[in-house]
This record gives structure tokens, C-alpha cells and sequence, in this order.
């Protein structure tokens, strides 16, 4: 078949390189001027290395994307390290990211030690999520945690990344962030950009055509049946099939042949927004060697977390610059994105006294804010009921986006392995059906 991918992130270089390999003919169009969506990063002159715009990084037991970069042929390319995170507790930062220092936390109690300890292992190891889904992660959490580890742990958790939508969260999603994260992290030799870039190369290599700077505006049928892609004054034609991994609401506005029930399905689909700084240092922030912080904005921070990512790989990678990344999830309304970057800037640095109080402005050499209104999709209560099939009412047009992951949380790992789950879905529907 003659196959039109919409989208370069991780999921649809996944689906052209499962599609290439069964022989089929694959185009990719994208938008920007690289693949990778909103695992992309950018590559200062003076560095080695790439970062991420919005921060990534692979857990031990992401299976999915391993296999996958095995079987390109880059397996040497992966680092794997345990770098330290902790939270934000009575004015300290205390580790908590293992069984001794859960046990060392001084705002835990020995029940409540015993409590966390005692129901992580049961959702890690015993638990499934169909029954969680019918319960907010508040509910269950406060029940079954007790209100102490709700109010010091999981309610900051929560806050910071749904906004004002956290107490409609369900349990399927905390129970996958046990389920499936390790303490291990993982990279790419030069950061995630030279994955997708290697991968890519790959991609063409095979034959695929890859189309950078190329904006889909409408996905039509042709009189044969078949589809044609538009963008900016150009046509292509006789596609047997199109994949999209946009977001719902964007193959609304492409795919004017959709029902209308259609777009009011993915009416009920909600997110949240996402904004990033990312500040180069002359000096290291954490004289601790800490990796990842958890701030609760209860405590006055106005972001969510803090990734020194200096301290997981080398500053050697950046010409000896400290790089810090902060990050936080919000609604679509939120003051933040109406903030210049300066504006952003300062309110972020406002707090790194707290991290290290010898902390200066003239430590920053630079800066770069970047900003997406859909970043993390919201898992109501029954979820499940909410996710659209793979296969969309019009003939020939697949859908495989973030949206879809459910219960998973968003991340390149999943990305990858529901691309495999949509290719398979095309090659079992009939062509031209």
C-alpha cells in the first residue's frame, strides 16, 4: 500500500519503520523542521550535545523503545545511570526515590512508612487498573494512603501536574507511574535529537520520504477512493491509507469528511498545557549533585519540578555550561503563557535561592522558554469509555496520538509501542474497504 504518516514524533517514525519493513511505500509530512514533536530538543553552538525542549528521559523498564532502538542497530548509543531526586518537605529537600529513604523521610510516620511501602508493592506488583479507573486518585489515595502521605506526597504530585483539574484525575494513572517507572534512567550519546536524527536517517535510508516543513491542511477522498494530502498549494494523491498522530482536535480540522459525533468524542478529551525553561549556568545549582526536584507550590514555587541534567550527564557535553531545566504543566488559561520570556524567566530564577543560596543572576548565560498548550492529557474517572479506536469513521484515515496511551502516562516508550498496535490495526483493515 501507498501509506501518508502525519507527524515525525516518536510514533510516527515507529509506524514507518514497522510499515517500511512489511514493504509498503511510506511518505511522513511534518511541520517543523525536525523530527521528534515534543520529544525534540535543540543544540546550542558551543555544545555536543542536544537537550530536549520539553524533558525526557527513558526508564529501565521501558521495553518498548529499547527493543525498538536494538533493532536499529543503536543499542551502544544508550546511557543508563541513577541519579538522585527528592522532594520538598518543611524548608529541606530530602531524598525519596528508594525503599531506605522512604524509610529515612522525616514527614513520614512509621505507619504511614509502613502504609506506603505495604500499597505500592500492591500496585506494583499485584494491583490492575480496570477496577482503579472508577476511583480518583484522591479518593483512593487519602482511603488507602491516609491523609498524611496525601497531603506531603501525592497531593503536591497531583497539583502540579493537572492544575486545577487534579482531584478529577483517576487511579489508573498513579497506578501506572508505580507500575512501570524504575529509579534507572536512560539517555542517548547526545541527547534525544540524535536518536530521532539517527533514526530518521534510517527511516531514508529504507525509503521512506520524509517531507520537513510541510503543514497538512486537509485530508480528502479522491473519486477512486483514495486520499489526497494537502499543504501550503500542494497535492499528493492516491494514498491507500493515512496515519495521523496529531492531536484529536487537529484531525478534526484536517478531515472535514469526520462525522460530526466524531468531533463531539473528542470534544471530551481534556489536557494540560506545558511550559519549560531551560537555563545554561556558569556554576552547578545543586552543590549536593541532586538530579530532580519535586517543589510543591504550596511552598511557594512556581513550577513544578527542576531537572539539573547536569548532573545525570556531564557538563563536559555543554562546554562546561550547568543545564537546569523547569517545568511545569498548566491550564490553557494560565497567566504563564501570556508571559514574555523574560517575564517567565525571572519568576522561574525568583526560587533557585532555595535550591542553593549562594545562588547569583550572573550565573545565567542564557535561556530558552518554550511553551504547548497540549501536553498532558487528563484520565477522568471511567476513562477508558473516553478513548477513541485507532480506526476513525473515515475510510482509510487512522488516528494513533498521546490521547490513546491511557492508562500510561505520556512518553516516548508508549509512544512506541501504540504505534505498533496502529500499524497492526491498518494491515488488518481492508484497503479501500
Amino acid at each position: 500500500m501507498k501509506i501518508a504518516i502525519i507527524g515525525a514524533g516518536i510514533g510516527g517514525l515507529t509506524a514507518a519503520f514497522d510499515l517500511i519493513m512489511k514493504g509498503h511505500d511510506v511518505s511522513i509530512f511534518e511541520r517543523e523542521s525536525q523530527p521528534g514533536g515534543l520529544a525534540g530538543g535543540f543544540k546550542h553552538e558551543r555544545w555536543d550535545w542536544s537537550v530536549e525542549k520539553y524533558y525526557h528521559h527513558w526508564f529501565w523498564t521501558d521495553h518498548a523503545i529499547m527493543d525498538l532502538i536494538n533493532e536499529l542497530g543503536l543499542s551502544e548509543q544508550v546511557i543508563f545511570k541513577k541519579p538522585k531526586t527528592v522532594v520538598y518537605h518543611q524548608g529541606k529537600f530530602h531524598p525519596l526515590d528508594s525503599a531506605l529513604s522512604v524509610l529515612k523521610f522525616p514527614g513520614f510516620s512509621l505507619i504511614d512508612k509502613f502504609r506506603f511501602g505495604a500499597i505500592t508493592a500492591y500496585l506494583k506488583y499485584i494491583s490492575g487498573w480496570k477496577n482503579l479507573e472508577k476511583h480518583t486518585a484522591v479518593d483512593w489515595i487519602k482511603q488507602y494512603y491516609g491523609h498524611d502521605l496525601y497531603k506531603i506526597f501525592f497531593e503536591p504530585l497531583l497539583r502540579g501536574k493537572f492544575d486545577q483539574h487534579f482531584q478529577d484525575v483517576n487511579m489508573a494513572w498513579m497506578w501506572a507511574r508505580f507500575k512501570a517507572r524504575s529509579a534507572k534512567l536512560g539517555t542517548y550519546r547526545g541527547g534525544f535529537q540524535f536518536f530521532l536524527n539517527d533514526f530518521t536517517d534510517i527511516l531514508k535510508e529504507k525509503g521512506v520520504e520524509i517531507h520537513f516543513n510541510t503543514t497538512i491542511s486537509s485530508i480528502q477522498h479522491e473519486e477512486n477512493n483514495t486520499l489526497q494530502l494537502q499543504a501550503q498549494g500542494t497535492t499528493w494523491r492516491n494514498f491507500d491509507q493515512v496515519l495521523v498522530t496529531l492531536p484529536p482536535h487537529i484531525l478534526n480540522q484536517i478531515a472535514p469528511e469526520l462525522p460530526v459525533d466524531y468531533f463531539r468524542e473528542t470534544k471530551k478529551l481534556k489536557s494540560t498545557g506545558a511550559v519549560v525553561v531551560i537555563f545554561s549556568l556558569e556554576n552547578q545549582l545543586s552543590k549536593e549533585g541532586y538530579y530532580w526536584y519535586n517543589l510543591p507550590k504550596s511552598a511557594d514555587f512556581p513550577f513544578l519540578a527542576l531537572v539539573e541534567h547536569t548532573n545525570f550527564v556531564s557538563d563536559k557535553h555543554f562546554n562546561g555550561d550547568h543545564i537546569i531545566y523547569c517545568g511545569d504543566y498548566i491550564n490553557h488559561n494560565h497567566a504563564y503563557f501570556s508571559y514574555s520570556d523574560q517575564e517567565l524567566a525571572d519568576c522561574y530564577l525568583s526560587v533557585f535561592g532555595k535550591i542553593n543560596p549562594n545562588f547569583s543572576k550572573d550565573w545565567v548565560k542564557q535561556y530558552w522558554v518554550h511553551k504547548t498548550p497540549f501536553a498532558q492529557p487528563i484520565p477522568v474517572v471511567n476513562h477508558s469509555n473516553n478513548i477513541l479506536d485507532i480506526t476513525t469513521p473515515m475510510d482509510g484515515v487512522f488516528l494513533a496520538s498521546m490521547s490513546q496511551i491511557y492508562p500510561w502516562d505520556r512518553g516516548t516508550n508508549y509512544a512506541v509501542a501504540f504505534a505498533h498496535r496502529a500499524v497492526a490495526a491498518m494491515l488488518e483493515t481492508p484497503r479501500n474497504a
